[in-house]
C-alpha cells in the first residue's frame, strides 16, 4: 500500500511538473510575440481586377497573418478608389491608372507611391470574330470594330480600364458614346466580361481577370501584346497630413508588404499552376512608370 501511495504521489508530482513546464513554455511564447498593431483595422480601396482575379484572396491573408492587421477591402473602379482616398475614406490604395495617380499625388492626396506589378490588357470577343480583329494592333482593331458596327462593351465606371478605353478611342478621334454599337456596362471587370459573353460582343479587360473567368465566358483573346495595352499597378498611402484619422501605420505596413521580396515572389507565382504562366509580373519598388511610357 505504501508503495502504491508513493507511486501515486510521484505520478502527480511528475504531471504537475510537466504541466507547469508546458504552461510556462506557452506563457514564454506569448510573451515573446511582438505586440499587435495599436489600430488593427485597415481600409484598402482597390480596383475590381485585383479582387476578381483572385489575387487578393492570396495576398490579404498573408498580410493579416504577418502583421495582425484586419483588412477591409473595398473593390471598385480605380477612379472610385482614388475618390475615396480624396475624401480620407480609405487608408491605402492599390490602383492601375498611372496618369490619374500622378495627378492624385500632385494634388497632395497620397504619399509613397510605389510600383507593385504589371500585367496587360487584352481585347476579347466571340470566337467567330465578326469584325476580323484577331492578331491586329489595338488601333486597327478598334477601327475594324467601328467599321463593322460590332458590339463593344465598355466598363463605363471610370476605372483604370475604362480610362484607358476612353483614351484609346480619343486618340483615334472617335467619340463612341451614344453609338448603337457601343454600350457602357457601369460594372466591374468580371461583370463586364460576363455581359460581353452574354451579348456576343467585344470588350477590353485585364488578362488576370480574364484567365480567372475564362472557362465560363466563351470569349477568345483576339488582341494582345501591344505596348498600348500595358497595365501598371501602384500602391499609394493616403496622406496622413491631409487626413489625420487615416491609419498611417497600417497603410505603410501594407505598402511595405506589397513590395517585399516574399510578396513579390507570391505575385510572380500567382496563376502559374492553374494557367501555365503567372497572371501578373512583380516589379521592383524602385521603378516607376512615367507618362512617356518608360521605366525610370
Amino acid at each position: 500500500m505504501r508503495t502504491l501511495v508513493f507511486g501515486l504521489v510521484c505520478l502527480v508530482a511528475w504531471a504537475a511538473t510537466g504541466c507547469g513546464s508546458q504552461i510556462a513554455g506557452a506563457a514564454s511564447s506569448v510573451a515573446n510575440q511582438p505586440p499587435g498593431p495599436a489600430n488593427p483595422e485597415l481600409i484598402l480601396a482597390t480596383t475590381t481586377s485585383t479582387q476578381d482575379s483572385g489575387l487578393l484572396d492570396v495576398l490579404v491573408p498573408m498580410f493579416e497573418k504577418q502583421t495582425g492587421y484586419q483588412v477591409k477591402t473595398i473593390a471598385v473602379g480605380t477612379g472610385q478608389a482614388m475618390a475615396m482616398g480624396q475624401r480620407g475614406e480609405a487608408d491605402v490604395l492599390l490602383v492601375h491608372a498611372p496618369d490619374s495617380e500622378e495627378q492624385y499625388m500632385a494634388d497632395g492626396y497620397g504619399v509613397n507611391r510605389q510600383l507593385v506589378m504589371h500585367n496587360d490588357f487584352i481585347i476579347v470577343g466571340p470566337p467567330d470574330d465578326p469584325a476580323r480583329i484577331k492578331g491586329t494592333k489595338t488601333v486597327d482593331a478598334l477601327k475594324k470594330i467601328v467599321d463593322a458596327r460590332a458590339l463593344f462593351i465598355s466598363r463605363g465606371d471610370n476605372s483604370g480600364t475604362d480610362q484607358l478605353d476612353k483614351k484609346l478611342w480619343k486618340d483615334l478621334g472617335i467619340d463612341p458614346k451614344g453609338q448603337s454599337w457601343y454600350q457602357e456596362a457601369g460594372q466591374g471587370m468580371g461583370q463586364t466580361l460576363g455581359i460581353a459573353a452574354e451579348k456576343n460582343g467585344y470588350t477590353m479587360g485585364d488578362r488576370a481577370t480574364y484567365l480567372a473567368q475564362k472557362s465560363s465566358l466563351g470569349l477568345d483573346i483576339l488582341v494582345e501584346g501591344d505596348q498600348a495595352l500595358m497595365n501598371i499597378y501602384h500602391v499609394i498611402q493616403v496622406n496622413p497630413a491631409r487626413f489625420p484619422k487615416v491609419n498611417a501605420e497600417g497603410a505603410k505596413a501594407f505598402a511595405d508588404f506589397m513590395v517585399s521580396k516574399d510578396t513579390q515572389e507570391a505575385i510572380g507565382r500567382f496563376g502559374a499552376a492553374k494557367f501555365g504562366h503567372p497572371s501578373s509580373s512583380p516589379m521592383r519598388a524602385s521603378r516607376t512608370w512615367d507618362r512617356g511610357k518608360k521605366w525610370t
